[in-house]
């Protein structure tokens, strides 16, 4: 792999959606040898960024110009469920061709597609067990792993190939704690260009840099995402000390402008007196006045030039300081009463094998849902929120409930986030909905915006909105990997929207620090069956 020549460098680059929806607009930025951590808060572009590197997209001006072979890793893995695994790899032409000249069969056309490759089962296989995929054989479809095992497998396809520079989206998502750690120590033995996108702290305290996409713009800190909070924190506290400077000085040139203002009145009041009562000869009162309403003049224009100035370093000194809003969700009817049923699992066993059991979950309780990719997590989400049917007992839900899905296929792609939003509550008033939209961050015209341009964390947000405001409103909610498209900023929204959710709450996934910072009270992990753990009992 060479790695000293590898580079990223897009110039002038503008991408627009169908729709006119601007996303990237003049960016200037290059990415060299080193792990470079890409943070921005959702719709910022990032996603599109690499997107436009990798060649999935095609900007509208400016240039991406790459030096070095681009291995891509999507938000979104998606994978034909009938290809074998060696084909999701790539190797399967190579594999079947050396099968064929250890079996005697020495066609040139093998030995040209062999190639340098004669290594390159024990390669694959290698490099499987390096991210936890060693149990998979070659032969398998894709179609018997799990969403985090195929997430493992495309990135495994692209070690195999060897690139020069590796761009990884979220690649966390749908990933467990074990598979994670796996993940880590790919990332952290990299040595080619490198640009990951995420909101696990833990995988971007590993990079070298952050890059922070914010505004159209790209600002560069060194260090992990640790140095990068506490140098934010430092220009935060410094961006505020100058607008307490910035008003203090706008409140004195406001003062200043006001005496000016009365000093002047009153030396006009002094004037008229002396005109009326004729005291001075005419022609020298009258250059008096003269003089006097120039210097008035000249007085007004500087007083009112310094407030001006005053209110643009005000204004500057605001738009240095970050305002990223807050996910506000205050809904009636969604308070449970402490002790009361809303969910009871009797004796359920589930499609794949999995049995739960026997399970209570009473109001207001927040239950963390845990397990290995492919335990069945997903599946009892869904068996207990309809959309399957299970194969032994039954899942009975006492208090309406929602179901917040890890695709996020909820949404009508080609309707506007309102109209998505209207649909699971008929009833309301366009005002309304509008009004409610406003509190998820969906303010005028973003409430517009069909679905299918939404980032992943824009996307979550107004899935959320559609699912929060429904009519009846939710007693449980049930959330399935909710932090996977999410920036670190929306994950603290999600924290704040779900801290002031009354009802009784479900949530599975892998992301640890998020689950601790949202209450949970009771610790399940599925593993062939349902038990309650304790938290120290989890390991990564």
């Amino acid at each position: 792999m060479s790695t000293t020549s590898a580079s990223i460098t897009c110039t002038s680059l503008s991408f627009v959606w169908s729709d006119g929806t601007a996303v990237l607009d003049g960016l200037d930025v290059a990415f060299g040898p080193g792990r470079t951590g890409l943070v921005g808060v959702n719709g910022s572009g990032k996603s599109t960024l690499l997107k436009l590197i990798a060649g999935e997209l095609a900007p509208a001006y400016g240039t991406v110009r790459v030096t070095g072979e681009v291995g891509y890793l999507p938000q979104n893995v998606t994978l034909d469920t009938a290809l074998r695994v060696d084909e999701a790899l790539g190797i399967a032409e190579s594999r079947a061709a050396l099968h064929a000249i250890e079996a005697g069969d020495v066609s040139q056309t093998h030995f040209e597609t062999v190639g340098d490759g004669w290594d390159v089962e024990e390669r694959a296989r290698a490099t499987l067990g390096e991210l936890g995929l060693g149990h998979i054989d070659l032969d398998r479809t894709v179609g018997e792993v799990s969403g985090g095992e195929s997430v493992l497998l495309r990135l495994a396809a692209l070690l195999l190939a060897r690139p020069d520079i590796l761009l990884l989206d979220e690649p966390t998502n749908n990933l467990d704690l074990y598979a994670r750690r796996r993940l880590h120590d790919t990332v952290a033995s990299w040595n080619g260009v490198m640009v990951v996108v995420s909101h696990d702290r833990e995988l971007l305290d590993l990079v070298d840099q952050i890059a922070d996409l914010r505004s159209g713009t790209v600002t560069r800190y060194g260090g992990n995402f640790t140095d990068y909070e506490e140098a934010l924190a430092t220009e935060q506290e410094a961006a505020e000390r100058m607008v307490r400077v910035a008003e203090a000085d706008l409140r004195k040139q406001k003062r200043e402008l006001m005496d000016a203002q009365t000093k002047l009145a009153r030396r006009k009041r002094y004037g008229q007196k002396m005109y009326e009562n004729k005291r001075e000869p005419k022609i020298v009162m009258g250059a008096r006045k003269r003089a006097a309403q120039v210097s008035a003049g000249k007085h007004r224009i500087m007083h009112e030039e310094k407030l001006t100035e005053a209110r643009e370093r005000l204004d500057e000194a605001a738009d240095a300081v970050r305002d990223d809003d807050e996910i506000r969700v205050d809904l009636p009817c969604t308070a449970v009463p402490p002790g009361r049923a809303v969910l009871t699992l009797d004796d359920l066993e589930l499609a794949h094998g999995a049995r739960v059991g026997s399970f209570h979950a009473h109001g207001p309780e927040r239950i963390a849902l845990i397990g290995r990719n492919g335990a069945g997590k997903t599946t009892l989400l869904r068996t207990i929120a309809g959309e399957l049917e299970p194969v032994g007992g039954q899942a009975q839900a006492h208090v309406p409930l929602r179901f917040l899905p890890q695709r996020l296929d909820v949404l009508d792609g080609e309707s506007t986030v309102a109209e998505n939003v209207a649909s699971f509550a008929p009833a309301a008033t366009n005002n309304r909905i509008r009004a409610r939209l406003a509190r998820f961050l969906f303010r005028g015209a973003r409430a517009d915006q069909r679905a299918d341009t939404l980032s992943g964390g824009e996307r979550f947000r107004a899935t959320l909105a559609a699912l929060m405001l429904a009519e009846p409103a939710p007693q449980l909610l049930m959330l399935d990997e909710p932090t996977n498209n999410l920036d670190m900023a929306s994950v603290r929204q999600l924290t704040s929207a779900l801290e002031s959710y009354e009802g009784a709450l479900i949530v599975a996934g892998h992301d640890l620090s998020f689950l601790e910072s949202i209450g949970i009270t009771r610790w399940l992990l599925l593993d062939g069956e349902l038990q309650e753990v304790r938290p120290e009992e989890i390991g990564g």
